[in-house]
């Protein structure tokens, strides 16, 4: 990269600070419990972990929050948790807690990961995944309509509550208040999503989509263009994992990014660090190709971390530079 590019990288990162995003997905805890495998066990054929301690952070939305938070923003989370410790930790660990709604007919989602030797050993999930009741929905909503915002961030995880009834609402809002809408989608939502500005879909979900594998330069550009032409968004990424991101703008050529990581640990989190990158990129004035390269050098960085993490806007800028 030119001192110019690093430059311009650090006018933008500068931008993000104290933007105001709302973030509305699927909100949930991610604990970690850390340990040893000490030997396998009598009872059955499976490894002993013997705990050496255990940490809780945010998860789903609430980790693009903390992402676009670390990075500078001024985000306001808007969800739902359960009448529980667990959904209790959520609204005692953000800052603004406002738009957060206790749905007591559910759980706190709760994702359990126990970690040894640097691996993921088993993932225990607690969950209900049945939709949002209208009155949840009106709650949801007439926050949101009640709050000014540079931009609408929309977290989907498939837990229930981007209904189709809260998204026309949403989007419609969005659309008449010239608010943009960046989507990180589930599969199973994706038609939800439109119109938009950008979307997010991992290659995966891209290949269930429009079922043929998404491995080649050429089969994602035949995807990519196929998606865009079923749903309305400005802009396209698709996630490849190590192989970096394709992008896509209509009208125009899509270009490749290759992979930013030196080492992958965990690809927990991402995608949540992706999309806040870029929400924030766009807002603060880059162009999609811009973002998209700010957004792969952020998921280099927290890829190579175990567990749930979020970035820093001096760590993005540390990852910038050239080696």
């Amino acid at each position: 990269m030119t001192d110019w590019n690093l430059s311009r990288m650090k006018t933008l990162i500068e931008n993000f600070k104290g933007k105001r995003i709302i973030v509305l997905g699927d909100l949930m805890l991610d604990k970690y419990i850390w340990g040893d495998v000490v030997r396998i066990s009598p009872e059955a054929p499976v490894p002993v972990v013997e705990v050496k301690k255990d940490s809780i952070c945010l998860g789903g939305a609430g980790n693009v929050y903390h992402n676009l938070e670390t990075l500078g923003a001024s985000p306001v989370l808007v969800g739902i948790v359960g009448k529980d410790p667990e959904g209790k930790w959520i609204t005692n660990n953000i800052s603004d807690a406002r738009g957060i709604i206790i749905d007591e007919q559910r759980p706190t989602t709760v994702k359990t990961r126990i970690i040894a030797h640097h691996q993921q050993v088993v993932r225990v999930d607690i969950e209900k995944k049945h939709p949002i009741s209208q009155n949840i929905e009106n709650q949801l909503f007439d926050f949101i309509k009640g709050e000014k915002c540079a931009g609408i961030l929309l977290s989907d995880y498939n837990k229930g509550i981007l209904s189709p009834s809260l998204m026309r609402k949403v989007l419609s809002f969005a659309k008449d208040n010239e608010i943009p809408v960046f989507v990180d989608p589930k599969v199973e939502n994706l038609f939800l999503f439109s119109p938009v500005t950008l979307i997010t879909p991992n290659h995966s979900e891209a290949e269930k989509i429009v079922h043929y594998e998404c491995l080649s330069n050429k089969q994602v550009e035949k995807a990519g263009e196929e998606i865009l032409s079923r749903i309305s968004a400005k802009y396209l990424i698709l996630k490849r994992g190590e192989n970096g991101m394709s992008v896509f703008e209509k009208g125009q050529k899509p270009f490749h990014i290759p992979a930013n990581a030196k080492e992958v640990y965990d690809v927990t989190g991402a995608g949540d660090t992706v999309i806040a990158t870029v929400a924030l990129a766009l807002l603060s004035g880059a162009t999609i190709r811009e973002a998209a390269f700010l957004a792969n050098a952020a998921a280099g960085v927290v890829v190579g971390k175990i567990g749930t993490v979020a970035i820093h806007a001096d760590e993005l800028l540390e990852a910038l530079r050239p080696v």
